[in-house]
């Protein structure tokens, strides 16, 4: 069913965009409000990490399931209802009260804001889709899906200003927006089909099981230790529980998830392909964010440069990747990307250490030139390669695929931080003359956070070196990441592009939703 005139389709098109607006930059607007957020609650390390890593969990838990109920109940209602609970967890998150219970608080208002994210983002894809007929359907999916790509990539940019007033300005901020597109919503009045479908509750606990169990059990190795059993009952349970998952769904009538799609090569692969660059692209903005306020002692707003410098690289060849997908497909910008980004990330790593800021932004651009080039082909090709499945579909598919990556590889990589940053420390600590056990001792305290800064003060070049160093280690994993990357696409991509039975004008210039 297609709505309204023009202008009211324009109407609904801004209130779409609005509604989601939020949700994308929420994924990357902590990175650079963490460190103050962290110092004004005495939040762990472990702890702020949670607080960026819980919105990514419950996005990527929910996202499909959140489509089916937009499906069942209504688009309209479920974009409502999802901006309300969304909106309602940012005020919570700005309320966080000092003292103890600020790290449980502010950790569990921002998994409730990813479910509110996951259960409005699915329904506004819907919204657009019945609102514009297929031959005026390209346009308006393209500027929705590059603002929101876009604003991923900012996100730490408005953090940093945000951040100058006050870090809880970064949650107040969403409830204006909320306002705004709720009026929008009354205004326009967007009406789609309801399609009836049991509700999935089976596999609903077993991929929220599975990925919270595997998440969890990674981002607390660094303190559970790999020789505890329960990390190890984590991890594997929670894999387990995602393979079985897979089983369960592709027996069902009505899935969560049509495991069946994998069977297509391509779609498999590319769905790969943005899994393994998920883990080097959501996460950076976390750990190069504390990396200029802490290694660099740049303000919030300072620190916002690099992931300016980031944006700038991918918003222009983002461009250029997608008309090289028109002409031959996705192989060669996947590669080519992913080859540039791999080479950035290892020019970025070695320059990290100098402490200067300058020497980074040609490295800066080179990587997000290089993510830009291949992520919104290898998003676009996998859509396109879904055949059967209709357009929503595919979308939480390779939605779930990114936000899951996105969250594991934010679970991986922070306790990678952790131990080469505290093992860089306790040498540096020895060489100053204290003894290991000591040395070991301050050095966990200043890594988990919760050394008081007048301790630090006498030693903090070495506290900004070996923070630097530790940044070092986690920009060459992704590099390791990006290069594993361009060969998945070089083996397993198709040179000649192929399209599914429908839908290619939906999706041919639609940037990354990311």
């Amino acid at each position: 069913m297609v709505v309204g005139a023009g202008r009211n389709k324009a109407v609904v098109l801004v209130a779409m965009i609005l509604a989601v607006s939020t949700i994308f930059a929420g994924k990357t607007i902590m990175s650079t409000a963490a460190p103050e957020i962290q110092h004004d609650l005495d939040l762990s390390t472990t702890g702020i990490q949670w607080a960026v890593n819980g919105y990514l969990l419950a996005l990527a838990a929910l996202f499909v399931w959140g489509g089916r109920l937009g499906d069942v109940v209504g688009h309209g209602k479920m974009v409502v209802f999802g901006i309300v609970v969304f909106t309602t967890a940012s005020v919570m998150c700005a309320l966080t009260p000092h003292g103890g219970i600020a790290e449980g608080w502010i950790v569990g208002f921002r998994i409730l804001q990813g479910a509110g994210g996951a259960i409005t983002v699915p329904a506004a894809v819907a919204i657009i889709v019945h609102t514009f007929p297929l031959h005026e359907r390209g346009r308006p999916l393209a500027l929705f899906f590059g603002i929101a790509g876009g604003l991923v990539a900012l996100g730490p940019v408005l953090g940093a200003v945000l951040t100058e007033w006050t870090w809880r300005v970064v949650f107040w901020v969403n409830v204006p927006v909320a306002l705004v597109t709720l009026v929008l919503i009354f205004v326009s009045k967007p009406v789609t089909p309801r399609r009836a479908a049991p509700n999935d509750f089976r596999g609903l606990v077993l991929i929220v099981a599975g990925i919270g169990l595997s998440v969890f059990g990674f981002q607390q190795s660094e303190l559970w230790g790999w020789e505890r059993p329960a990390t190890w009952l984590c991890v594997t349970g929670g894999l387990a529980l995602l393979v079985v998952f897979g089983i369960v769904e592709g027996k069902v009538p009505s899935p969560l998830i049509e495991m069946k799609i994998f069977r297509v090569k391509a779609f498999f692969v590319e769905n790969v392909v943005l899994f393994t660059s998920m883990v080097a692209f959501i996460p950076l903005f976390f750990f190069v964010g504390q990396y200029a306020e802490v290694s660099l002692a740049e303000s919030a707003l300072r620190a916002g440069l690099f992931p300016l410098l980031f944006f700038v690289g991918f918003i222009v060849t983002s461009q250029v990747g997608g008309r090289m997908l028109d002409r031959s497909g996705a192989k060669l910008p996947v590669v080519l990307g992913s080859v540039a980004a791999s080479v950035g990330y290892v020019l970025w790593a070695g320059s990290v250490v100098t402490l200067q800021l300058g020497v980074q932004d040609w490295y800066v651009v080179l990587t997000g030139a290089g993510m830009g080039l291949m992520l919104g082909p290898a998003n676009s090709d996998a859509i396109n390669q879904s055949g059967e499945l209709s357009y929503g579909e595919a979308t939480g598919i390779t939605q779930t695929v990114r936000n899951y990556a996105a969250s594991l590889g934010l679970a991986i990589l922070g306790p990678i931080f952790i131990v080469v940053d505290r093992s860089r420390l306790t040498a540096s600590l020895i060489g100053t003359g204290l003894s290991r056990g000591s040395a070991a001792a301050l050095a966990t305290g200043i890594s988990d956070g919760v050394t008081p800064f007048r301790r630090v003060q006498p030693i903090l070049p070495t506290v900004r070196l070996d923070f630097a160093y530790a940044t070092r280690a986690v920009l060459y994993v992704m590099a390791a990441v990006m290069a594993a990357t361009a060969l998945i696409a070089l083996v397993g991509l198709e040179r000649a592009r192929r399209t599914g039975t429908d839908g290619e004008e939906v999706v041919k210039d639609a940037a990354a939703v990311d």
